[in-house]
């Protein structure tokens, strides 16, 4: 269970630093709404992550199991590397896209997050875990358990630490807005302004990192 730990908690951190979900709790946060709407965005977000990569980790059941202890599992290394070339992409494509665009504002969808009510602010933050990045990391924490071959009860321990990490930039905000508001308002207005400088690039160094991680992790299986 300590491997599959190690190969697991780096991915739930690249999901936790995402900038997307942490700029939506931000402006929900930042917005008239958020004593209606921030506790239901973090339930959603929290429910999303776990039931999509609770998916993940049966669907990786599927991959066919080896004959022998001894024989690689080449079909989840394969796999791996597979997922973990794809973000290597995205993070690439990020990275160019930030260098040659950039932004001091938000994206243009997520300015009308500050006007979502409790059942929309619930439905944003589960649909925030359909995102390609998103479900490729899902997909490697549930590649990860299958190859590490650990039990069901260990693989819902390691599903429930993936899902408090990766939730942590989001729950934390929230939690700490609606204890005390007045404080923490000049600390999201300050982290808003650093994301709208630094958000892409940052987060494909990340994930370019995270994506090396998990090739090299499906190498060695091979």
């Amino acid at each position: 269970m300590l491997q599959a730990t190690w190969h697991v908690l780096p991915i739930a951190i690249a999901v936790a630093i995402s900038s997307v979900p942490i700029m939506a709790t931000i402006l929900i946060l930042l917005s008239p709404n958020r004593s209606r709407s921030a506790v239901p965005f973090l339930i959603g977000f929290v429910l999303g992550l776990a039931v999509v990569v609770t998916l993940c980790t049966l669907f990786a059941q599927a991959i066919p199991t080896p004959r022998s202890s001894r024989r690689p599992d080449t079909a989840v290394g394969t796999a791996e590397i597979l997922v973990g070339l794809a973000l290597v992409v995205i993070a690439v494509v990020a990275w160019v896209r930030a260098r040659r665009n950039p932004s001091t504002a938000a994206p243009k969808w997520l300015e009308g997050v500050s006007r979502l009510g409790p059942w929309g602010s619930f439905g944003l933050a589960l649909l925030l875990n359909v995102r390609p990045k998103a479900l490729l990391l899902a997909v490697a924490a549930g590649l990860a358990l299958r190859g590490d071959g650990v039990t069901a009860t260990q693989a819902a321990i390691l599903i429930g630490i993936y899902t408090l990490v990766s939730a942590s930039t989001v729950a934390v905000p929230i939690i700490a807005t609606l204890v005390d508001h007045r404080r923490m308002e000049p600390r999201l207005l300050r982290a808003r302004e650093w994301l709208d400088r630094n958000s892409g690039q940052v987060a494909a160094v990340i994930l370019l990192l995270i994506g090396v991680v998990i090739i090299g992790t499906g190498i060695a299986r091979l």
